[in-house]
């Protein structure tokens, strides 16, 4: 909801306003340790509640949480750009994305970067994207030789034929750009 938001310039009430109930969680995008919030008419809260503790879900002395969530919600506009910004800078650039390698195995469609996530494409039967991804997790003495430096990077093998990417608050720019040398890396050893 709150990547939603930000990337369209809007509030997310203006992205919720006809949904019946909204769940967000605070540790996703907005970097606290742990909590959600569910919002929605008084009776479904009210059943929410009931279904929780008859679960036995809840806790004790959360000030802190609360704390870091009201702390992510606060500067949640500029992480999250920040965010965004990376995805956008891994995809297209500067100096060079991965949309402008000239990489056979990999391609990205930039009119899908909308937000913190981006799909790579993988073409053709191999590498994998499960292949793939173990390869930019691994470092191997090759890469350090030729690289000097070990780089490991954590994707998702996606579906058939893509691998997501998803950038968080811990991932600078630098990072983004360590991972986009190390995807091209991958792929030109891929294609020798």
């Amino acid at each position: 909801l709150m990547n939603a938001a930000v990337a369209q310039g809007v509030k997310p009430a203006q992205i919720t306003q006809h949904c019946h109930s909204v769940s967000l969680c605070f540790s996703k995008g907005l970097g606290a340790p742990a909590g959600a919030v569910l919002a929605g008419h008084r009776e479904f809260i009210a059943e929410a509640w009931r279904v929780r503790k008859m679960l036995g879900g809840g806790m004790r002395q959360a000030g802190v949480l609360a704390a870091a969530a009201h702390l992510g919600l606060q500067h949640a506009e500029a992480t999250l750009r920040r965010d965004h910004d990376n995805a956008r800078r891994f995809a297209e650039g500067p100096p060079a994305g991965i949309h402008v390698l000239d990489l056979p195995l990999c391609s990205i469609n930039l009119a899908a970067v909308e937000t913190n996530i981006v799909m790579v494409n993988v073409q053709g039967a191999w590498p994998s994207p499960a292949e793939l991804c173990d390869r930019l997790r691994a470092v191997s003495k090759e890469e350090v030789a030729e690289t000097g430096q070990a780089v490991s990077v954590l994707l998702l093998p996606w579906s058939a034929h893509t691998v997501r990417a998803v950038w968080h608050r811990d991932i600078s720019a630098h990072d983004t750009e360590l991972a986009r040398n190390k995807l091209e890396f991958v792929v030109r050893k891929c294609q020798d």
